[in-house]
């Protein structure tokens, strides 16, 4: 395998339960296998994107004094700008070349939700950033929520069993900035190898180059989605929920050849999180006497907090 698989979304939505059932297979194993797939016929329209891509370079673009006033000082980096080299990889002391945003929930009245979401912060030098971010936001909601439905059913669960968690869940859009590199870089890359912290990740903006997924064999491979595919894969939260049945793959954004240095590279993941109470206990059905509880019990929320620690983006006193 030296791509990622493909596959198409419409299969699941059609009426016809034999491309329905296909789709299942198709990325259930996929995720077993490598833990990550392009996806096509998602719900983000071409007309969103191109608004999407023109307001983030817009925000970027704008001087750093600007951006840094949208830096909220403890949040720990959950809304607003996260300015140049703050986060690293689990693990690693370098930080990534990057600089992004944060689009957080914004939930339905009738969430009946046992915490409160930071507020969005609103970019007033750009009219249309949060409100076009934001629509981006809920299209690539719904397009993970069917992904969780196929995999309910794969699993051997209620295909809506997700639904309530991932709906109105502290999800967050998360536009990055990839500047161009000026001088050799000393051990930082764009993205350190890392394994996502949530359910699952749904990326815009890899068909650009540089995202690479490690193979069960050790070996590096280059995912290369079509220009209209999202790249979607594992999060750990899911792989501790399933007892490493679905696989949260190790992957990294590798720096560009040095004729490429010039070029910035911009991405948009979307790393879809339950509600903080969901529990991510190993569930019974990937449990068997080959396969034994690997994982302490723990909530959604415990298990986010430990992980943004790790990462450097909420600092604890020591």
């Amino acid at each position: 395998m030296n791509n990622i698989p493909s596959v198409d979304l419409a299969d699941f939505i059609s009426e016809d339960p034999k491309r329905k059932e296909k789709f299942v297979n198709e990325i259930g194993k996929a995720y077993e296998e490598i833990g990550f797939v392009s996806l096509k016929n998602h719900f983000l329209s071409d007309d969103l994107v191109e608004e999407l891509y023109k307001e983030v370079k817009a925000f970027f673009d704008l001087p750093v004094d600007v951006k840094q006033k949208y830096e909220i000082e403890g949040l720990g980096g959950q809304r607003g700008y996260i300015s140049f080299g703050k986060e690293h990889a689990k693990g690693k002391k370098e930080g990534d070349l990057k600089e992004f945003w944060h689009f957080g929930q914004e939930p339905d009245e009738d969430a009946n939700l046992k915490e409160d979401y930071p507020a969005n912060v609103q970019v007033e030098e750009l009219k249309d950033f949060n409100p076009t971010g934001m629509e981006a936001y809920r299209m690539l909601e719904k397009t993970g929520i069917y992904v969780l439905r196929a995999l309910a059913i794969y699993i051997g669960l209620e295909e809506h069993y997700f639904d309530h968690w991932a709906s109105n869940g502290n999800s967050i859009l998360r536009p990055i900035h990839y500047p161009p590199i000026t001088e050799e870089p000393k051990g930082a890359v764009r993205a350190g190898a890392h394994g996502d912290i949530n359910l699952i990740t749904l990326l815009m903006g890899a068909s650009t180059g540089g995202l690479q997924v490690l193979r069960k064999d050790g070996e590096w491979i280059d995912a290369k989605p079509a220009e209209d595919e999202l790249v979607i894969n594992v999060g750990d939260m899911l792989e501790r929920h399933t007892n490493n049945k679905l696989r949260s793959t190790i992957h990294r954004v590798v720096n560009p050849p040095k004729e490429q240095w010039g070029e910035p590279r911009y991405s948009i993941p979307f790393f879809m999180h339950p509600r903080s109470d969901m529990r991510l206990d190993c569930l019974d059905e990937c449990i068997d006497e080959h396969h034994p509880k690997q994982y302490e019990d723990i909530t959604a929320g415990e298990f986010l907090h430990q992980r943004l620690v790790e990462i450097g983006l909420i600092k604890e006193d020591k």
